[in-house]
């Protein structure tokens, strides 16, 4: 097991004697106000630890105490260590380890992470990198293997491709726990002899395969695509789709990211209409390193849905229990009980959940908000760390979209909406003046362009993006392009356009800002173009200053970075941009910019 950690069956002796008072507990909790998330109760119990796992969980521990043992009085509340059902490891710019020392002051004692943004840009063998890196750090980390790169064939294309041969190898890997998010679900819905094998691998293999269904249509696609062994689902957006999803023998995973606020859209189902809570998750998906440093992780979604009215203790057990559960682990961790991993959290209020003391495995590993154990890091090898491949620098020229020949002085063109605080975009519609031959953004209207990175082609897909607010001459530019992880450009100006692209080709990938002829910030992100080895509060700063040069420029959404991140991520509706060309997600194809006569899109 990681980091030499002992199976309950191989320590169960020791937790026997330690239990009956025969030897003494390496570790007591006396006094504490213990959450049983088994039972939903508040009890006055204490807590012995041997071998990194709980021995006793009574009134009384005062029996497992020895010399040598390490006594905790504490009067507060004994909680669970919390358990993210759902996240990307990337979104936080973080390599697995300087994630894992982000989050350990907040309580996250477990992650099921999904590596599909490695698996673009570097297939299994970045997969693996990230899941040999995760099973070292000093908490619990299992492994999705990522199951659509690209998301969607034929509408994008990536890095590298992951098959159902990769699947299957991965299964036998000792951290992976299951099938990453299954995206492409338009084509699970038809059948297709890929997807369907890839969650037949997952299946022989007896382990947990994760959906994401990112349709509002809850008719005959939602049901055909739940018939084809996805158990879970972090998509919905709002109470019927948590309501479909459990309905269906489905978790509903409820998120809270750096951009995305699902949950309190979806709570109703348990708050309101009474719903079994033990059907429910909470997971993050997406948080950036600003988001993980300054506001929290895990345990800003348990305040948040405390805050929308959820029980405090019913918030927990979508955060532990629960989440274990659906992964096959109930008698591994998620709840403060005998032969479970000693992942505890000493909090003195359980509604706002300050984080007093964190314990994992056993040992205390943050306190009063530091860290106090080490993260370990994996030798990065060189493939990892030059991955920006976009052929020849690029020009201004390259970021104009020419008008169409019919001496027209203005065009009607397609328009990606940004939807602040939410995944999915707008199809949108929009004249837009014709000068010298190419058509120009206007007002809230700026451009958008993919710029392809992995295989030096050298192309360039140009768009137009509304709801960002830029203003004067801007442009910034990123390596982070979900799924498929290109670069996006986003401006004003084809020129600072031009500027911000080849910058990051400089620097390896990363994200840059520039505003009048100048650099304001610049992230550097030079594995994969998506992720650090810097430490966590090194990328938090940078990536502040990247949000104010954000701001500078004249956009003021909620974690407009993150929105920006997703302009490319073409299974999620409506409209999109991938180096193909616009992706019309209602209907998976291709549409050309400029608006041919009569079609029917919503106007600007």
């Amino acid at each position: 097991m990681e980091n030499s950690f002992r199976a309950w069956s191989e320590c169960a002796a020791d937790l026997v004697a330690v239990a009956a008072g025969r030897r003494p507990a390496d570790l007591v909790i006396l006094g504490g106000q213990l959450a049983n998330v088994h039972t939903r109760e508040i009890l006055r119990w204490d807590v012995a630890i041997a071998a990194g796992r709980f021995a006793y969980v009574g009134p009384d521990a005062s029996h497992c105490i020895g010399p040598e043992t390490e006594v905790l009085s504490w009067s507060g509340y004994v909680i669970p260590g919390l358990c993210d059902g759902h996240m990307h490891v990337e979104s936080g710019m973080l390599t697995p380890a300087e994630f894992t020392r982000a989050v350990i002051p907040h309580g996250t004692t477990t992650m099921f992470t999904d590596p599909h943004e490695i698996a673009n840009v570097m297939g299994l063998a970045g997969v693996k990198l990230m899941h040999d890196e995760g099973l070292m750090q000093p908490v619990n980390i299992f492994t999705q293997m990522p199951s659509c790169a690209p998301s969607a064939p034929g509408l994008e294309t990536t890095g590298y491709e992951i098959s159902a041969e990769d699947v299957a190898e991965a299964m036998h890997w000792p951290g992976i726990i299951g099938l990453g998010e299954m995206m492409n679900f338009p084509a699970v819905v038809n059948g297709d002899p890929q997807m369907l094998a890839e969650m037949a691998a997952t299946a022989r293999a007896g382990k947990t395969i994760g959906g994401h269904y990112a349709s509002p249509d809850l008719g005959p696609a939602f049901h055909a695509y739940a018939a084809g062994g996805p158990a879970d689902d972090h998509e919905g957006t709002c109470e019927a789709d948590a309501v479909m999803r459990v309905r269906q023998g489905m978790r509903s995973m409820m998120r809270l990211g750096s951009a995305w606020y699902d949950v309190e859209t979806q709570i109703t189902a348990i708050t309101e209409k009474g719903l079994d809570p033990r059907n429910f998750i909470l997971c993050t998906d997406d948080c950036h390193s600003g988001t993980l440093v300054q506001d929290g992780h895990m345990n800003r979604v348990v305040r948040h849905a405390i805050a929308c009215g959820c029980d405090p203790l019913v918030a927990l057990q979508m955060a532990t229990i629960n989440t274990a559960t659906h992964f096959g682990l109930e008698r591994e961790l998620g709840s403060i009980a005998p032969g479970r991993r000693a992942d505890v959290i000493l909090t003195s209020d359980l509604r706002d959940l300050p984080i007093e003391r964190v314990i994992a495995r056993g040992k205390t590993v943050a306190l009063a908000g530091r860290i106090t154990t080490e993260c370990p890091h994996i030798d990065w090898p060189a493939a990892a760390r030059n991955t920006v491949h976009m052929g020849a620098e690029k020009s201004a020229a390259e970021f104009t979209i020419p008008a169409p020949d019919d001496g027209a002085e203005v065009a009607k063109v397609r328009v990606i909406g940004v939807v602040e605080n939410q995944a999915p975009t707008q199809a949108l519609e929009a004249e837009l003046p014709v000068r010298a031959g190419r058509i120009c953004g206007q007002g809230d209207i700026c451009q958008i362009a993919l710029v392809e990175r992995h295989r030096a082609r050298g192309s360039v897909t140009n768009g137009f993006v509304s709801g960002f607010g830029y203003q004067g001459e801007m442009a910034i530019a990123s390596t982070v392009a979900h799924d498929s992880h290109h670069m996006i450009v986003v401006g004003t100006c084809a020129e600072h356009m031009a500027l911000a692209a080849n910058r990051l080709a400089a620097v390896g990938g990363g994200v840059s800002v520039w505003k009048d002829g100048r650099e304001l910030a610049l992230v550097e992100l030079p594995i994969a173009g998506l992720m650090s080895d810097a430490p966590a509060e090194e990328v938090a700063a940078k990536a502040k200053a990247m949000v104010q040069a954000m701001a500078e420029c004249g956009c003021h959404l909620n974690n407009a970075y993150m929105q920006h991140s997703l302009l490319a991520l073409v299974v999620i509706p409506d409209l999109r941009i991938s180096d193909l060309g616009l992706v019309d997600v209602r209907r998976f194809e291709l549409v050309p910019v400029v608006q041919e006569e009569g079609a029917q899109d919503a106007r600007a």
